[in-house]
């Protein structure tokens, strides 16, 4: 989250830039005051109440057991389903996948799919949790309470569109994954950054006139509620990187260039030294994890790939040279199929044009990838709008025009876990994910017909989610 600022500003350019004023700035502090404290408070006390007392535990307890009957499974890696096949759940995991169609165990559920398409949850590996949702008038001009119980329910909506997992790429939401985790509220599962690590004039420095120049012993508001962090020199870079990694990411993002809704900071712009992406990289790997770099223009991502990054995003404006440097050095590329100017916010000005040279820019990024055969991700980057962020299916679906079924249900299952799964030890979830097999998580989706032959099925998620099952328990069951 930039915290009004950046991704989230698309509402609000045009004659002047309403993120950059007081109250937008204030109206963010207030929200991270309690989603930072607050919540986390509330959350802790919640699930202190709720904790009964110690009872000695019975030799007969056991997890709850969900067993999936009649399924047409996709496993998450495979070109094809497979009919009759069973999959059963005991408590968070998949204790086995059963082709003999032996007897349910005594006590379990039941879920007879009727040969409906079971297949693993799907992960969004380019998503900001807060604001996802919430219009800039009601960041600006309602109650932080407000604020929050939008976010809340967005994230609800976002496990309901069948997004089980979710990488979160700018924001504070360490408090926010703990509350999801604890049950506290349903949501999908979160690989948090934390706040990007960026530049003075780069990519969400949105510090407000006042604010310049900068003052090294005190930082400015974005940076006080935990949005971004500004880095103008190597240790600088190095200490930003600790302090995301010491809260709880998983992995790193900083931003190597400009963006569609920075005002002034143009795409073919490119900020950090390779010096200072090296160091980046370096504090990463010493945590054993890795750093993505936000990278539209093709020297931009050269320079990220060269020191080291391990995920590149966007990259909309990258040429052949740059598709082949990635590929020599195994990078991923994490990237979204931007089609047309309904797939964001309403823009204007600089923005506006910004995102017409990533749409145009979105069917050569893809072509290069096939053709380089680029380790690929796929990442929606929905923001600032309830409207939006409904099209999270619709962006999936317009991979059609470069992938087939298959390909595209792989890619948003078991390729997306992959990219997950760089994040090593600092994995918050480490049994595995986007795959239907013994001892993965229970994230399960039953759909009502074939996605493989017509993938345009999960555009429609209220009504061809039949079921969605997220960490062992149901949050929709239509059967």
């Amino acid at each position: 989250m930039l915290r009004l600022g950046e991704k989230y500003r698309h509402l609000v350019h045009g004659g002047g830039c309403a993120c950059q004023s007081l109250e937008v700035q204030q109206a963010s502090l207030r929200l991270e005051r309690l989603t930072r404290r607050a919540l986390l408070a509330g959350a802790g006390a919640a699930l202190i109440a709720g904790v009964p007392k110690p009872v000695l535990a019975q030799a007969s307890d056991k997890p709850p057991q969900t067993l999936f009957r009649q399924a047409r499974l996709f496993d998450g890696t495979s070109a094809g389903s497979e009919a009759g096949v069973q999959v059963l759940v005991e408590g968070n995991r998949i204790a086995a996948v059963d082709r003999s169609n032996n007897p349910p165990p005594a006590g379990a559920t039941v879920i007879d799919c009727g040969d409906r398409f079971l297949m693993p949850g799907m992960i969004d590996a380019h998503w900001h949790t807060l604001f996802a949702a919430v219009p800039v008038q009601v960041a600006t001009t309602g109650d932080p309470g407000l604020i929050y119980t939008a976010s809340t329910a967005e994230a609800e909506r976002t496990l309901l569109r069948g997004f089980t997992t979710v990488r979160d790429l700018g924001g504070p939401v360490f408090t926010f994954k703990q509350a999801i985790d604890a049950g506290t509220i349903p949501g999908p599962r979160i690989y948090p950054s934390g706040a990007f690590i960026t530049t003075s004039g780069g990519h969400g420095d949105l510090r407000m006139p006042s604010e310049i120049p900068r003052d090294p012993a005190r930082l400015s508001i974005m940076e006080q509620v935990g949005g971004a962090m500004l880095a103008d020199s190597l240790g600088e870079v190095q200490m930003r990187v600790r302090e995301q990694l010491l809260q709880g990411a998983s992995q790193i993002k900083v931003m190597g260039g400009g963006g569609v809704s920075s005002p002034r900071s143009p795409l073919d712009m490119t900020t950090f030294s390779e010096e200072d992406l090296r160091a980046a990289v370096a504090v990463a790997r010493d945590w054993n994890t890795y750093v993505a770099v936000h990278a539209y223009a093709p020297q931009t991502v050269q320079r990220a790939v060269n020191a080291g990054a391990a995920c590149i995003e966007h990259a909309h404006l990258m040429d052949e040279a740059t598709a082949a440097l990635m590929a020599e050095k195994g990078a991923w590329l994490s990237t979204q199929p931007f089609l047309s100017t309904e797939d964001a916010v309403p823009l204007t000005g600089p923005s506006a044009e910004r995102l017409n040279q990533v749409i145009a820019g979105t069917p050569v990024v893809y072509e290069l990838a096939r053709k380089h055969g680029l380790k690929l991700a796929w990442g929606s980057d929905m923001l600032f709008s309830p409207a939006i962020t409904m099209r999270q299916n619709t962006m999936l679906t317009h991979l059609s025009e470069w992938y087939s079924s298959a390909e595209i249900l792989k890619m948003v299952t078991s390729t997306n876990a992959e990219l997950l799964g760089l994040s090593g030890p600092r994995n918050p979830y480490p049994a595995k994910l986007g795959v239907v097999e013994p001892d993965a998580f229970a994230d399960l989706l039953v759909v009502d017909g074939n996605p493989l032959e017509n993938i345009a099925l999960l555009r429609d998620p209220q009504k061809n989610l039949a079921v969605i099952m997220k960490d062992g328990k149901i949050h929709k069951n239509t059967l």
